[in-house]
C-alpha cells in the first residue's frame, strides 16, 4: 500500500530549497498556483496568520522552518543570539492560537536547541530537526491512510459515499494528507463511490482546495453547501464523515474547522460513522477537555466581504474558525500510532504511551 500511496502523491504546499522556505499561496488556489519565498521568522508568521499556509500540520512545519531562518539571522549577529531567538519563538507561536501542531513543532525545535553538543553548528542542527518534522509528518500520513482504510473495510467492503469538511490533504500537511489521505487511499482500494465535499465557509477550503486535490487524483467528488449535510446523510447513503483535527484533548474532544461539531451531531442522528484523522502530535494531553481549548475568532470581514468588497448588510459578524466536537460523538480517532474507537481519557492515555509508530 505504501508504494501505491507514494506513487499517487502529486501535490505539495511546502518546500525547503537552498536554505529558504517556499510556500504555495493557498488563498489563490485553484485559479492560480503562486509560490512565495520566505527568509525570516516574521515573514513566516505573517504567512501563517494570513493563511498563505493553513492546516494544522503544515502550520507546524512552516513554523519549524521559520525558526531555522530566525536562528541563522540571530547567530550571524553574534552576542546572546539564543536569548534574542526567544522573540522569534513568540512571534511564531502567536500566529495562530488553536492548532497544537504549531506549538508542538516549536517545542521540538527548542528541545533540539537544548541538546546541542559543544562545537555543534546550531543552524545545521535546527535545519535537520525541521526537515525531520516535515518528513515524519509525511510518513505519519501514509501510516494513517492504511489504518483508516482498514477501519473502513472492516465495516463495509463495497464502494461507499463519504462526506468531508475543510481541507485535510497534501496542502494542509507535509504530504498526502490526514482525513483526505484516508479517502485517497480508500479510492486506490476501490472503496469510494463518491466523496461529498462541504464547501466550508467562509474560506471555501472544501470547494477550492479539497475538490481540486480530489479531481487531480481522479476521485469522484461533488461539492455541497455546508447546510446540505443533513439532507445528504438522509438521502445519499453517506457511510462515513471523515475529518481532520487542529487539537485533540486528553479525553478525546476534538477542535477542528467550524462546522465539524454540527456534522458529528447530524452523523449521530443518521447513524453515520464519524472518523477523525490526525497525527499524535495533534493530541494535547495537557488539556483535560475541549472546554479548555482557545477558539480563534477572525475578522468579520471574512464573512461579509468578497475580494475586499462588502456584499452584506451593515451588521457585525461572529466568525469563530473552530468548534469542539465532544468525544462521545466520535466513532474513531485514527493516528499513526493506532486507532482509538469510542475515544475516552483512558484510551487516549494508552495510545500516547506507545513508543513506536504503528
Amino acid at each position: 500500500m505504501r508504494e501505491r500511496l507514494l506513487a499517487a502523491e502529486k501535490v505539495k504546499s511546502i518546500e525547503w530549497l537552498d536554505g529558504r522556505l517556499r510556500l504555495l499561496d493557498q488563498r489563490k488556489l485553484p485559479a492560480e498556483e503562486v509560490w512565495y519565498t520566505y527568509d525570516s521568522a516574521a515573514a513566516v508568521a505573517g504567512a501563517i496568520r494570513d493563511m498563505v499556509v493553513r492546516g494544522a500540520p503544515a502550520i507546524g512545519i512552516a513554523a519549524a522552518y521559520g525558526l531555522v531562518l530566525a536562528a541563522r539571522a540571530r547567530n550571524a549577529t553574534g552576542g546572546d543570539w539564543r536569548f534574542a531567538l526567544e522573540e522569534d519563538f513568540s512571534v511564531l507561536a502567536g500566529s495562530r492560537p488553536t492548532a497544537i501542531n504549531l506549538f508542538w513543532a516549536l517545542n521540538q525545535m527548542r528541545e533540539r536547541l537544548e541538546r546541542l553538543k559543544p562545537g555543534e553548528d546550531p543552524c545545521l542542527a535546527l535545519e535537520a530537526q525541521a526537515i525531520s518534522i516535515h518528513d515524519s509528518d509525511r510518513e505519519a500520513n501514509l501510516a494513517m491512510a492504511q489504518l483508516g482504510v482498514n477501519l473502513i473495510r472492516r465495516h463495509q467492503g463495497n464502494p461507499q459515499n463519504f462526506l468531508t469538511h475543510c481541507n485535510t490533504g497534501a496542502l494542509a500537511t507535509g504530504g498526502f494528507g490526514t482525513a483526505l489521505g484516508v479517502i485517497r487511499a480508500a479510492h486506490l482500494e476501490g472503496l469510494v463511490e463518491r466523496v461529498y465535499v462541504d464547501e466550508t465557509r467562509p474560506w471555501l477550503q472544501g470547494s477550492r482546495l479539497t475538490a481540486w486535490e480530489l479531481l487531480g487524483d481522479g476521485v469522484p467528488a461533488m461539492v455541497n453547501a455546508d447546510s446540505a449535510a443533513a439532507h445528504l446523510m438522509k438521502s445519499r447513503g453517506i457511510s462515513w464523515v471523515i475529518v481532520g483535527a487542529d487539537r485533540i484533548t486528553a479525553n478525546g474532544d476534538v477542535a477542528n474547522k467550524i462546522g465539524t461539531y454540527q456534522l458529528a451531531v447530524l452523523a449521530m442522528h443518521h447513524g453515520v460513522r464519524f472518523m477523525v484523522v490526525a497525527a499524535s502530535s495533534t493530541i494535547d494531553m495537557a488539556l483535560e477537555s475541549g472546554e479548555e481549548i482557545q477558539i480563534e475568532e477572525r475578522a468579520g470581514s471574512e464573512l461579509l466581504e468578497v475580494n475586499g468588497r462588502r456584499f452584506a448588510a451593515d451588521v457585525e459578524a461572529f466568525n469563530p474558525v473552530f468548534d469542539v466536537t465532544p468525544a462521545d460523538l466520535i466513532d474513531a480517532i485514527v493516528t499513526e500510532k493506532g486507532v482509538v474507537e469510542r475515544p475516552n481519557a483512558a484510551k487516549l492515555a494508552e495510545l500516547m504511551s506507545r513508543k513506536r509508530l504503528h
